[in-house]
C-alpha cells in the first residue's frame, strides 16, 4: 500500500509540474521530449534486468499502451495547461479510475452492471457540469483536451493493466516508451529546430518542471505504482488512486501556488465518490468473444 501510494503521489504532481514546462516550453517538446527521456531510463532499466523481447502478440497492445499514456494523455495535457490551472484538471482527471475499468471491461468481454453504469454516468455528468460551471455554460477546447486525455489514459491503463499479468508492470511501461521512440524522436528534434531559440530562454523552474514530468511522471512513478500492484493486489492497491485528486490540489497549490477552492475539493470529492461506488459494482465476464 505504501508503495502504491509512493506511485500515486508521484503522479499526482505531474499536472502541476506540466503547467510549469509549458509556461516558457512548447507543449510538443515537453510531451516529445519526456517521451524521449523516459526511453533512455527505460532502456538502461530493460538492459540491466536483462528482460527479453516482448513477442509479437504483445506489440498491438503495446501500441495502444505507448499510444495512450505515451503521446496521448501527456500531448492533451501539455496543451490543455496552457490555460488550464492544473487544479481545475485535477477534477476533470479524477475519472480516470472509473475510465479505466470501462475501458476494461470493454477490453475483456466483460458486462458491467447496471450500477456500474449508472456511477459512470453520474461521474461523467459531474466532470462535464463542473467544467461547464467553470468556463461559463461552454466547454473550451482545453476541457475537451482534458478529457480526451482522460479517455487515452484509460484506455492505455487498460490494456496495460492486462498485458501486465503476464508480461510485468515494469515491463510493459519500459517496452512502451521504447516502441514511442520513432514517433517521440523526430518530432523532439523538430520542435528543438523550430523552436530552439525559446527552449534557450527558458528559465530553471520549467526546465524543473520538464525534468520531474521524465524522470518521475513517466518512469519512476511505474516503477513504485506496478511493484505495489504486484505485492499487495490491483484491487487492493488501487484503491489508493482515488487520493490522487486531492494530492494534485495541494500540489498545484505548493507548486503553482494556486488557490484552494471549495467548489474544487467539493467536485473532486463528488468525483471520487462516483468511482468509489462504481468499483463495487459487479462486472461479470462474458461468454461471448
Amino acid at each position: 500500500m505504501l508503495l502504491g501510494l509512493a506511485g500515486v503521489a508521484i503522479f499526482s504532481l505531474t499536472l502541476p509540474f506540466t503547467r510549469l514546462a509549458v509556461t516558457e516550453l512548447d507543449p510538443l517538446f515537453v510531451t516529445m521530449g519526456r517521451a524521449v527521456a523516459a526511453a533512455l531510463l527505460a532502456g538502461l532499466w530493460l538492459w540491466w534486468r536483462g528482460a527479453p523481447l516482448p513477442g509479437r502478440a504483445a506489440l498491438p497492445a503495446l501500441a495502444i499502451v505507448s499510444g495512450g499514456c505515451v503521446i496521448g494523455f501527456p500531448l492533451l495535457t501539455s496543451i490543455a495547461m496552457r490555460s488550464l490551472p492544473a487544479s481545475h484538471g485535477a477534477v476533470l482527471v479524477g475519472i480516470l479510475p472509473l475510465a479505466t475499468a470501462l475501458f476494461s471491461a470493454l477490453r475483456g468481454h466483460e458486462r458491467p452492471s447496471f450500477g456500474f453504469w449508472c456511477a459512470a454516468l453520474a461521474g461523467s455528468s459531474l466532470v462535464i457540469g463542473f467544467a461547464l460551471g467553470q468556463s461559463g455554460g461552454a466547454l473550451h477546447l482545453a476541457d475537451v483536451l482534458m478529457l480526451g486525455a482522460v479517455a487515452a489514459a484509460g484506455m492505455g491503463y487498460a490494456e496495460g493493466g492486462r498485458l501486465s499479468q503476464t508480461m510485468g508492470g515494469q515491463q510493459v511501461i519500459s517496452w512502451a516508451l521504447l516502441l514511442s521512440l520513432p514517433v517521440a524522436l523526430p518530432l523532439a528534434a523538430w520542435d528543438i529546430w523550430r523552436h530552439g531559440g525559446d527552449l534557450g530562454a527558458a528559465g530553471p523552474a520549467a526546465w524543473g518542471g520538464f525534468a520531474y514530468t521524465c524522470v518521475f511522471s513517466m518512469f519512476v512513478g511505474f516503477i513504485f505504482w506496478y511493484r505495489g500492484m504486484a505485492l499487495g493486489g490491483v484491487a487492493r492497491v488501487g484503491q489508493v488512486q482515488l487520493l490522487q485528486p486531492f494530492l494534485t490540489l495541494l500540489g498545484a497549490a505548493a507548486v503553482l501556488g494556486e488557490p484552494l477552492r471549495a467548489a474544487h475539493l467539493l467536485f473532486a470529492l463528488a468525483v471520487i465518490g462516483t468511482v468509489a461506488l462504481g468499483r463495487k459494482m459487479a462486472v461479470t465476464r462474458s461468454t461471448a468473444h
